[in-house]
């Protein structure tokens, strides 16, 4: 019988000649990542349980983006204690604040395909988009991780989605992962993985993948795998890795469902606050108001994401009523983005740049919604309150939406022109 993708990972790590899913087994990860929310915790909880050193102290990551730059005196205890940590268990692996976790982790080859990796935060499992088997944990069992290596873990039943067609001009991989989420609603993958598979994934850049990889958990998914390619060898060769792993599930594995996708046929999705899976075509909400707009997160975040809003907005001025907030989801991004002339292009019509970081998206830092405002964001959430006001409306989009949003002050759409 064949294997899928999580089950040949988890497989190669496992002290086992076969799995399949249902099982529970031990096995050792490749890395993990705990951002400065919770690094202090783990600190915390690993000297708690006896532990005197990591079991591999060039296979941690920990990453301050939550609270960069810190607003308050408890944000920089958190990143004192998370630091100490860094310093008592000599990590190599560090960044006080160079960008989201999610995005440092890809971009710095931390997370490479094939490979199992873990952090403290439910967006992990973005690294799937690289052929990685990657989910998020708690801090007590990341404590645990740090001191052996190692972890349980439930081998996933795996849903897969067979993707054909192209994307056409003004529509993005954010609008698949939307429908995706608007079918199978909040609780539709709880504890499975999602595989994406089919002609069309040959189409769509590591960028694109990590998008929908990303987002999987919003419909319960514990994973949201691409298989590893010649893209995804492309892009590790950039990074002087000379050979990856280029893996894709059997012919003949098992999945408990499949779904179709034809991305030929994809119209922008948007979908409304305050619930994810509330998805609807962006006819439904075209000519809503908005009051603000954001780009940026370790969804839409990256240098494609900006060249696209950049694209849209050159040589022309956001609507007067619109707030729109960019954020970088890394400094060699934003270092990037000056270079191409991008982030002059963007504050020339009028976006506010802001550093690099999870920014807005966490709903702790600058650019909070008000209450009765209406936002258009790129980012993967949209719970109540979570980004300001319990009365403020959080419509998600593709950053294409987004950029043809803020020109005419309400919710555009951007496959159209207008």
């Amino acid at each position: 019988m064949g294997m899928t993708l999580s089950e040949k990972i988890l497989l190669s790590r496992a002290e086992k000649k076969t799995i399949k899913a249902g099982d529970t087994v031990l096995v050792q990860v490749d890395g993990v990542m705990m951002h400065d929310l919770f690094a202090p915790k783990v600190r915390e909880i690993f000297y708690a349980m006896g532990f005197k050193k990591v079991w591999d102290n060039e296979r941690i990551a920990v990453i301050n983006d939550h609270l960069v730059p810190a607003k308050t005196p408890d944000d920089i205890e958190l990143h004192k204690m998370g630091r100490l940590f860094v310093e008592e268990q000599e990590i190599k692996r560090y960044h006080p604040g160079d960008g989201v976790c999610h995005i440092l982790m890809i971009e710095r080859g931390y997370a490479r395909p094939g490979e199992i990796i873990l952090g403290t935060d439910s967006h992990t499992c973005t690294y799937g988009g690289a052929g990685v088997f990657a989910t998020g944990i708690g801090y007590t069992e990341m404590a645990a991780i740090c001191g052996t290596g190692n972890i349980w873990l439930k081998v996933p039943e795996t849903i897969k989605i067979h993707l054909e067609g192209y994307l056409s001009p003004g529509i993005a991989s954010k609008d698949l992962i939307l429908k995706i989420i608007g079918d199978l609603k909040a609780d539709g993958a709880i504890y499975k993985a999602l595989e994406f598979s089919g002609p069309a994934v040959a189409g769509l850049s590591l960028a694109e993948r990590l998008t929908v990889s990303n987002m999987a958990v919003e419909c319960g998914a514990k994973a949201g795998l691409f298989p590893a390619d010649e893209i995804t060898a492309a892009y590790y060769s950039e990074l002087g890795e000379q050979s990856v792993a280029q893996i894709k599930a059997d012919p003949d594995a098992v999945y408990c469902r499949t779904m179709h996708y034809d991305l030929t046929a994809l119209t922008p999705q948007v979908s409304k606050s305050p619930n994810v899976d509330d998805v609807s075509d962006i006819a439904c909400f075209a000519g809503l108001e908005i009051d603000q707009a954001f780009l940026g997160s370790c969804t839409n975040g990256r240098i494609d994401d900006l060249r696209i809003a950049a694209k849209i907005l050159a040589g022309k001025k956001i609507h007067r009523n619109v707030r729109f907030i960019v954020t970088p989801g890394s400094q060699r991004i934003y270092e990037k983005a000056l270079e191409e002339g991008i982030i002059q292009v963007l504050h020339e019509s009028g976006a506010q740049i802001t550093a690099p970081g999870c920014g807005l998206c966490s709903g702790i830092l600058g650019g909070i919604v008000p209450n009765g405002d209406r936002m258009i964001s790129s980012n993967n959430r949209n719970f109540l309150g979570r980004l300001g006001g319990l009365t403020s409306e959080i419509f998600l989009a593709s950053p294409a939406t987004i950029a043809a949003s803020v020109l005419t002050g309400k919710i555009t759409d951007p496959s159209r022109g207008s």
